[in-house]
């Protein structure tokens, strides 16, 4: 299952948005270091079913469809937060670090707001500034790259030289174990000086910056967004980085709880809810929802909370949904299930690489895909697109 990293600093809602997104539990508290191990849950990523354009009923294995739309679960694991130094040690250290290993990209969670130090500490609203925290953690996480490949640096060169290596295989297996691949280095290589022998400290840093760009992307979520000061500073984290996704993840965290409760109609990505039960509402309750209202649903859209997930998986990461079938005629597998599987796969992929997705020995197998919409079958070098149904035929 695909896997994607929570992080930043402590303190900064990194839990909350976790337990959102995953319906889970892990322990929320306003002090650092309340995360002490990894947590894992599964969330889900959405996608429009063919359920209802191909008006049929679908039985979904290793999903769910809610009035047509499907959810696709991902791996989510809530780190516990980094503070500058960590590389070195400090706070919780490598640890943390070291569970970012599989991870294929981050979610990193910032308090829009200022109101956090760099050690996570409440301070005065405002007084924070969070594009700092970006920058401190990508360093943290390129340091510890770093610290991983200078160690052995000498003999890796050596290495290369004496057995006339290509030196990016070198450092993708010095690098195995942090989840990056020999084609993400060769990417991040592209237009570098490859005179590695001659590279100093800060030309492996800024390769590696470069490379964890590119292995281990990265999505800046604003949270607290409702809070004061935090407009400006989703404006202004948008000019330096780009995409930017701003969220309450507490504002989702309290609509989750009185839908679940009866109170109101509400779903994860809806942009505003239903009051159901208007008397049972205590003023407490009736003062939240109409700021939940105004500050989130009515400014953002929505809480943000799926939108950061959908981003990550079929934006930053280029994912997309295809939908693998046996029989092309029913739309079901050999069980007779419709519409059985939802599968992420990269943009670009052909059928072979469906293959090979699915399963080795399918993908080994392989003989011809075919279409299921249209029971045709597709060229070798097709590029399946979202929302295809495929059929793969193989020996």
């Amino acid at each position: 299952m695909l896997q994607i990293a929570v992080t930043g600093k402590p303190n900064v809602g990194k839990s909350s948005f976790f337990n959102a997104a995953t319906l889970s539990n892990a322990e929320v508290a306003g002090y650092p270091f309340t995360t002490i191990d990894a947590h894992k849950a599964v969330a889900h990523v959405t996608a429009a079913c063919p359920c209802q354009e191909l008006e049929i009923v679908c039985n979904p294995n290793n999903s769910k469809c809610v009035s047509g739309e499907r959810l696709i679960p991902v791996e989510l694991v809530d780190v516990a937060g980094l503070v500058p130094g960590a590389h070195e040690g400090r706070g919780l250290g490598n640890k943390f670090l070291d569970d970012l290993r599989q991870a294929k990209a981050f979610i990193h969670v910032v308090d829009a707001s200022g109101s956090t130090d760099e050690e996570g500490r409440p301070c005065e609203a405002g007084s924070h500034d969070p594009l700092e925290d970006v920058e401190f953690l990508q360093f943290e996480i390129v340091m510890w790259l770093y610290g991983i490949l200078q160690k052995n640096w000498n003999r890796l060169i050596r290495k290369s030289l004496s057995e006339k290596l290509d030196f990016a295989r070198v450092m993708a297996e010095q690098l195995s174990g942090t989840g990056i691949m020999l084609e993400d280095i060769l990417d991040a290589k592209r237009g570098l000086d490859e005179e590695y022998h001659l590279w100093k400290k800060e030309d492996i840093i800024s390769f590696l910056d470069k490379l964890l760009k590119i292995a281990k992307p990265m999505l800046i979520v604003a949270n607290k967004a409702d809070l004061p000061h935090s407009e400006e500073n989703i404006r202004r984290l948008e000019e330096k980085y780009g995409d930017v996704v701003p969220v309450s993840a507490e504002a989702e965290l309290a609509l989750t709880r009185a839908s679940e409760a009866g109170l109101i109609s509400y779903k994860l990505e809806d942009s505003d809810f239903e009051i159901l039960k208007k008397d049972e509402l205590t003023p407490p309750q009736k003062k939240a929802l109409s700021y939940i209202r105004e500050n989130v649903l009515q400014k953002y859209g929505s809480t943000g909370v799926q939108e950061a997930l959908n981003k990550a998986v079929y934006e930053l990461l280029d994912m997309m949904v295809v939908y693998p079938v046996e029989d092309e005629h029913q739309m079901s597998d050999q069980k007779g299930n419709i519409l059985p599987d939802a599968l992420l796969i990269p943009k670009g992929s052909k059928p072979r690489d469906m293959a090979y997705l699915i399963h080795t020995d399918i993908g080994e197998g392989f003989m011809h895909a075919v279409d299921a919409r249209s029971c045709r079958r597709v060229a070798s070098e097709y590029e399946i697109q979202n929302g295809d149904i495929i059929s793969i035929i193989c020996r």
